[in-house]
């Protein structure tokens, strides 16, 4: 009489269970539009639907379309797909394009997010690093794309290969293509294609288009494996788009351990992922379950007993929460999992005993090896602070300060221990700034002197053999316009910088911030003596050691400010020896958008002239009151400050778009030797520009004059 009762218990459970889901979403929601099924945290329209107030999880179905076309509400990007368990989503970009003719003049263009660019900020959304690309199709062209704020972030350039050079393999940087990785955390996107030249070539009097050129270039970003599986198939032409991965999370809380017990992860059997890009988190299933974690009774058990392809039973199968339990049948025993894997139990007495005391043997000395494991846990971390210590250069490094000492040398080298105490274990509260190549944080030393401290992301293992000998000679530079290096840390896998503190923020911000700002415009006597002391600090940077020191990412963000208003040239992350032959010349473009030396960008090998070319641009923002580069100008060819100058200059009108305050304080003939000045130290060919010294001397030269007008 109970087996009924239990089978009635047990279906009016699964009903229920089933039923819940149902039960926990709010009553007539929308979920599909189109081919596209939309799940909670998504919804269509009623903000019941959806969770919180958008930030990309409330999405619109336009059924006027055939089919319905589904967009992200208040951003307009059209949606074909959303994954729940791998939070992602593919929207629709058009591809941006420019045309050309004989002459390498733009004819057309279609540069839809110029204006309105691909911009995720304030979304759940970020760009999938893991599955998306910038791809850039068509010849000879260089295409990149910017961030929200301006800054370059990846690019490639596209050169024209004759077919019968071409190179194996697919969009490798030839043949008419060429693609590039994405960053993590990117959340907006405006690409850019500009001419590499060359499209004309001149035979015999005439003027031809170039063999295998093409007329139209495009860039875009797209689905790294559905722009793979397109390969050669991929010759669309005209205005058309293309699947881009999106990286979702709910971005309420910076980390699961943030949110606590207030995450969204609602169902009974779910748990709590830190987002892989950006900050976040996202909601799985636990182990043995399936459905929506979103919602309450959303993650249902799975029936193994019900999927034997997947879990085969070859005994009696009784289903559990989360799990299941496959056992031989009464009389026999063994492994039911496995096919006549269940033998009598009387004819394996024996052996079953043997196997049991075996296993309890095997479980002991498991146990003892487990302990031993703890036990060799912290020597194995020791033996690892001292590996990377060693293959930093510590050794050597350590030997070459003992020696230095008695000549005053102050550098430290840090134990990670201290440095972990000195920023609250990286505490984000502590965090100074962000950039390419790392995080800079504020840290308090034991002695309470306030210190900053450079966290790199990544370093090049050929720059790690040369680590020890460019701290030994950085360590050594002692100008009262370059920030102090005061230690680094070694024994971590990416060797952590010690900074001195400089208060006062940046000369970016005291020329192009607001409120933030010095309230009243820098007087020009102020802007050519902080000019005077950044080229002085450079110059004893490319003549202090052989070889010369380079910064290789020179720019007002970079140059510091102390109480004083003192200049004092920052962020060294960049910086590199100069190389002594052809194998050493980097190969990684670095730098910042508008500061970049053309040549570099060309030959990927930096020199000494260019960061003469990056301060030329420092120097104009200073004698103008401009950005480096703006790209919402409204000339899409006039966004770089280098640029506008130049062509200023041609045409007599450089006085023109100098600052009125410095134009009235320095005069005419000022001004016309420091454009005369800039203008040689942007010269396209780095020995055409003049030296560091050079420029100081220059620059400190017409301080002199400006003081006795």
């Amino acid at each position: 009489m109970a087996g009924p009762a239990v089978l009635l218990l047990q279906l009016w459970l699964a009903v229920a269970v089933k039923v819940l889901p149902l039960a926990a979403a709010a009553p007539g929601c929308r979920r599909r539009c189109g081919n596209v099924t939309v799940r909670y945290p998504f919804g269509i329209g009623d903000a019941r639907c959806h969770r919180g107030e958008g930030r990309g999880f409330r999405l619109d179905c336009d059924d006027s379309r055939r089919p319905p076309r589904l967009t992200v509400a208040g951003y307009g990007h059209e949606v074909v797909a959303i994954s729940l368990p791998a939070a992602e989503a593919t929207v629709l970009l058009n591809a941006s394009r420019a045309c050309y003719d004989d002459d390498d003049n733009r004819t057309s263009s279609r540069r839809r997010y110029d204006e309105h660019p691909m911009a995720l900020n304030g979304s759940a959304f970020l760009f999938s690093s893991m599955k998306s690309k910038f791809v850039a199709i068509g010849c000879p062209d260089l295409a990149y794309f910017v961030d929200g704020g301006g800054y370059y972030v990846t690019g490639c350039m596209s050169v024209c290969r004759p077919s019968e050079r071409a190179l194996p393999g697919s969009c490798r940087g030839g043949d008419g293509c060429c693609q590039s990785n994405i960053p993590l955390g990117l959340d907006s996107y405006r690409p850019y294609i500009r001419s590499f030249g060359g499209r004309r070539q001149q035979q015999q009097g005439t003027t031809t288009f170039m063999a295998n050129s093409t007329r139209c270039a495009y860039a875009f970003m797209v689905d790294a494996w559905w722009f793979w599986y397109a390969g050669s198939r991929f010759n669309r032409t005209g205005d058309f788009a293309v699947p881009v991965v999106l990286d979702w999370a709910i971005r309420d809380a910076p980390s699961c351990a943030a949110a606590a017990a207030a995450h969204a992860c609602l169902s009974a059997h779910s748990v709590c992922l830190d987002s892989a890009n950006g900050p976040g988190y996202v909601c799985n299933c636990s182990s043995g379950f399936q459905g929506n974690p979103y919602v309450l009774g959303g993650c249902q058990d799975v029936d193994e007993c019900a999927r034997s392809d997947l879990y085969p039973c070859y005994g009696v199968c009784v289903n559990t929460p989360g799990s299941h339990v496959c056992t031989c049948p009464n009389g026999r025993s063994g492994n039911a999992t496995v096919q006549d894997g269940c033998n009598p139990k009387d004819e394996f007495t024996l052996a079953l005993k043997a196997v049991t005391g075996v296993s309890i043997g095997v479980f002991l000395v498991l146990l003892a090896c487990f302990s031993a494991y703890l036990g060799l846990q912290k020597r194995r971390m020791l033996k690892a602070k001292q590996r990377f210590f060693e293959q930093n250069g510590g050794l050597l490094l350590q030997q070459q300060l003992g020696s230095l000492a008695s000549s005053g040398v102050s550098f430290k080298i840090f134990s990670e221990d201290e440095i972990k105490r000195a920023t609250g274990s990286f505490d984000d509260a502590r965090v100074l700034g962000r950039g390419g190549n790392g995080v800079v944080y504020r840290g308090v030393l034991v002695d309470g002197s306030t210190v900053a401290i450079k966290k790199s992301r990544v370093v090049d293992e050929k720059q790690l053999k040369e680590f020890s000998k460019e701290m030994l000679i950085l360590s050594q530079i002692n100008h009262r316009n370059v920030v102090k290096l005061l230690g680094c840390c070694l024994e971590v896998e990416v060797p952590m910088l010690v900074y001195e503190y400089v208060p006062n923020g940046s000369l970016h911000r005291y020329l192009h911030g607001s409120s933030e700002g010095m309230g009243e415009p820098m007087p020009a006597g102020e802007r050519l003596r902080i000019a005077a002391e950044s080229a002085h600090a450079l110059a004893y940077m490319h003549s202090s050691a052989s070889p010369p020191i380079l910064h290789g990412d020179v720019k007002s963000a970079n140059i510091l400010l102390d109480g004083e208003l003192a200049a004092k040239v920052s962020d060294f992350g960049a910086s590199r020896l100069a190389p002594l032959d052809v194998a050493q010349v980097a190969t990684l473009v670095q730098g910042t958008c508008g500061y970049l030396d053309p040549e570099y960008l060309l030959t990927c090998q930096l020199t000494c002239k260019s960061d003469v070319y990056s301060f030329a641009v420092v120097l104009l923002e200073l004698l103008t009151g401009r950005k480096a580069f703006w790209p919402d100008g409204p000339d899409e060819d006039d966004t770089s400050l280098a640029f506008s100058f130049v062509t200023a200059v041609q045409g007599g009108r450089h006085q023109e778009i100098m600052d009125a305050h410095v134009r009235d304080k320095l005069g005419v003939e000022v001004l016309d030797d420091a454009a005369q000045l800039v203008i040689r130290c942007l010269s396209l060919a780095g020995e055409d520009r003049p030296t560091m010294k050079e420029v100081a001397d220059k620059i400190e030269a017409l301080r002199i004059r400006a003081c006795r007008q």
